[in-house]
């Protein structure tokens, strides 16, 4: 991976939406740059796992809410760099990620920040029936419009070892059912190591020169099929399990019917995402980044260790390529 350390030693950064996933593991990556941090999240508390990771002073943490600007302005204040990395599948949308986002823009132009990332979602379209894409769509717009040389990135779907993701699907494979229905299983998608797209968007803030008023496609190495996902899973954990394709209409009848309800597998909209599917339609910026991603294979037979039978202690497997 090609690193610009020195260019961001000593800088502060301020990451909105920073307390998510996304955000722990790009601050893991700024702080190792040298970077001064400044979370700031609705419910900051949880990133305070971060501290042990900083030195003294290194990280802030800080209550602020994009759907409130007033109190945003003064977070920005002193700031090398942004990043905007608030996203969410429910709620007002358009003021978390349309008009939101280009007002955060505006106040960090008017704050004086020389390098600023709108972390946006790969698929983003205006036109797109999605609230989920369109909003990100029209985000990309209002921030352009507010700070033309901020660059835009859009990761594919990202996996990690504590994401919401993987661990979703081997939580279900490794639950004693025998039969296990997929949704969308012909549906592709293209996911992305955490820790190389952080790596990715440190670099565009490093060189706000070079990466500026750019846009990016970011996503892993491969297109996965949803049913080879499960396979993948399932054979890492060293389990064998029956997997049913679930047609596509039986697919949304059941989003439509239980995708409201708290901690639903698949809201409508998700499901409409994955219908479509995530992959690259064209170049992987990944490359223009300076990192070369990894693929989810590198990681998948340690990372279910713990979801095997007897964990560490059963028999080791070997989850297919």
């Amino acid at each position: 991976m090609a690193r610009t350390d020195g260019n961001l030693d000593g800088k502060l950064v301020v990451l909105i939406g920073g307390s998510g996933f996304v955000g722990a593991h790009l601050a893991q990556a700024l702080l190792t740059r040298g970077c001064r941090l400044r979370i700031v999240s609705r419910q900051p508390e949880r990133a305070f796992r971060l501290r042990p990771l900083a030195n003294l002073g290194q990280v802030q943490f800080v209550r602020g809410d994009v759907t409130r600007p007033a109190g945003l302005a003064a977070v920005l204040a002193g700031a090398y760099g942004v990043v905007n990395l608030v996203g969410a599948f429910a709620g007002d949308l358009d003021a978390l990620q349309g008009e939101g986002a280009g007002r955060i823009a505006r106040l960090a132009r008017e704050a004086g920040v020389h390098a600023y990332i709108q972390v946006s979602a790969l698929g983003s379209d205006a036109q797109s029936p999605i609230d989920y894409n369109r909003t990100k769509a029209e985000g990309e717009a209002a921030v352009r419009a507010a700070f033309p040389q901020a660059t835009i990135i859009r990761p594919s779907v990202l996996f990690g070892e504590d994401d919401n993701f993987v661990n979703m699907f081997a939580g279900l494979i490794a639950a004693p059912l025998p039969i296990l229905p997929v949704f969308g299983p012909e549906a592709k998608l293209q996911p992305l190591n955490v820790d190389d797209a952080a790596e990715a968007i440190a670099n565009a803030l490093a060189d706000p020169t070079r990466h500026g008023g750019k846009a990016y496609d970011i996503a892993g190495p491969e297109p996965i099929s949803m049913l080879d996902l499960n396979r993948r899973i399932a054979g890492a954990q060293g389990r064998e399990r029956t997997f049913i394709a679930l047609p596509d209409a039986v697919s949304g009848a059941f989003a439509a019917a239980t995708g409201w309800l708290p901690g639903a597998p698949l809201s409508i909209d998700q499901w409409a995402l994955l219908k479509v599917g995530n992959v690259l339609q064209g170049a992987n910026g990944m490359a223009a980044l300076g990192v070369a991603p990894r693929p989810l294979g590198l990681f998948l037979d340690r990372w279910m260790v713990r979801y095997r039978k007897h964990g560490r202690f059963g028999a080791k497997v070997r989850a297919p390529r």
